[in-house]
């Protein structure tokens, strides 16, 4: 009996073993039915807001959110007293608080964690982040509900491109949502907004410059939040948003990433390029503590519609993200209308053009506005600078930060040369979408210090390098 008892044991597991390796198809059903799990509401939203510049009453409130200065700006100081203490060779140098879990790191303690802000920094932080995902989420819609099918499908976007649009838009409706849930109810709500675009192309190359400065702008504080459980929600939204930079350039017809590391930049400069396109919010509206620096006009900005990009003059629709214009290219200039490959600059997964936007060596030629003009939300942010007048561009790309002196300075005009520089040997640090800035001194800064170049900084802008 035991013997057979083994036996049938045996053929069973055999049997088993067999039924598992014979595929089975299974055909739909709808008698299958399931608990829905509870799905949190999103942020009430419209798709489309009014737009048009703000043409309201005088704000009765200028300037940014301040309280009592401490002092003009924050001093440089040497690295921590314990900064150089661990020995970084790779050995264990203190008990396991658990099985396979290193001592160290922070919010590993067992402490459940709140995703609520701690600080007025990281309040003002998140704040500008919401701001930034509002406009994204009507800039998407907004640009579906204003040109036609016939319009896209001339830049050479197609119903699912149309469609990758619109799922883009959604993507924004969460990120809101969260963002606005770890703030609470004095969270910013959506404005009304004015884009300096007349067509798909223009829309487009708008799009992808300000997905890189909102990117940019959260990568610059995401690691000085106090609340790291709320920078882990935020770092889970904005890796997102690079995505959808990298689909504005395929959209371009521009080569997708260009870099190998993406750049950050602090809250003030990724608010001076957001505020002139909010133009007006609601009456209770949050303010924001952040600076407006003037804006840095760059007159040969490099035109992506053109066969040679970088033979473009006076082609932008104005400053701060200096957005391609295609109103004086003729047809054999424009690529997209070009055959040759390597020139031609549809819609693609990838494009490699044989003449280079910028390069090492470029004469930019630039301008820039005085402070104390009005921007922003009701005309109620003014820009400000610190600075004296300046004798420096800053080229902040990647994790580098070069300054090339400006020549022939006269009447907020001057001229630079691009910078030959590579982050690491084979990697041209200028390249792709960066941020190009007017300062009056060549203070070593690094990605984590950026911000104590603030106090220095007279102009922002945008640069089209690649």
């Amino acid at each position: 009996m035991v013997a057979y008892k083994l036996s049938a044991g045996t053929a069973l597991l055999s049997l088993t073993v067999r039924s598992l390796a014979v595929p089975v198809v299974s055909e739909p059903t709808t008698t299958f039915t399931s608990t829905p799990a509870f799905t949190p509401p999103v942020r009430p939203h419209s798709n489309v807001t009014d737009h048009g510049p703000y043409s309201g009453p005088p704000p009765t409130t200028t300037g940014a959110k301040t309280t009592d200065v401490l002092a003009p700006s924050i001093p440089a100081l040497p690295p921590g007293p314990n900064a150089f203490d661990y020995p970084s060779d790779g050995e264990l140098h203190a008990p396991l608080p658990a099985p396979y879990t290193p001592s160290g790191g922070v919010g590993t303690n067992g402490s459940a964690p709140v995703y609520r802000v701690l600080s007025d920094f990281d309040y003002e932080s998140i704040a500008l982040a919401l701001y930034q995902e509002w406009i994204e989420l009507d800039l998407f819609h907004w640009g579906l509900a204003t040109f036609s099918e016939e319009e896209f499908e001339e830049a050479g976007l197609k119903a699912e491109d149309r469609y990758l649009l619109q799922f883009m838009a959604e993507q924004e409706v969460g990120h809101a949502t969260l963002l606005s849930n770890m703030l609470g109810p004095s969270a910013p709500v959506q404005c009304s907004y004015n884009y300096p675009v007349t067509n798909v192309r223009e829309y487009i190359d708008f799009s992808q410059k300000l997905t890189r400065y909102g990117e940019a702008g959260v990568y610059g504080f995401l690691n000085h939040l106090n609340a790291h459980d709320v920078g882990q929600m935020l770092l889970q939204s904005i890796t997102t948003e690079a995505r959808q930079q990298m689909i504005f350039r395929q959209f371009e017809g521009l080569f997708p990433m260009p870099e190998w590391f993406q750049v950050g930049i602090p809250q003030s400069w990724a608010w001076t390029l957001l505020a002139p396109y909010i133009s007006s919010c609601p009456a209770n509206q949050t303010r924001l503590v952040w600076q407006n620096f003037p804006a840095l006009h760059i007159l040969n900005q490099p035109n992506p519609a053109r066969n040679n990009g970088s033979n473009a003059w006076n082609e932008t629709t104005g400053g701060y993200t200096n957005t391609l214009s295609t109103a004086d290219i003729e047809d054999d200039e424009d690529c997209i209308n070009s055959t040759e490959e390597g020139v031609n600059c549809s819609p693609g997964i990838t494009n490699n053009r044989t003449n280079p936007l910028s390069y090492p060596g470029r004469q930019v030629f630039l301008q820039w506005d005085e402070p104390g003009f009005p921007v922003g939300p009701n005309n109620s942010y003014i820009t400000s600078t610190s600075a004296n007048p300046p004798v420096f561009a800053a080229w902040v790309s990647q994790l580098n930060v070069t300054y090339t002196p400006l020549e022939e300075i006269q009447n907020n005009t001057a001229w630079t040369v691009q910078p030959n520089m590579e982050t690491f040997a084979g990697d041209p640090a200028v390249n792709g979408t960066i941020f190009l800035v007017l300062t009056d001194l060549d203070l070593y800064v690094t990605p984590y210090n950026l911000t104590q170049l603030n106090p220095h900084v007279y102009a922002v802008g945008m640069y089209q390098s690649g």
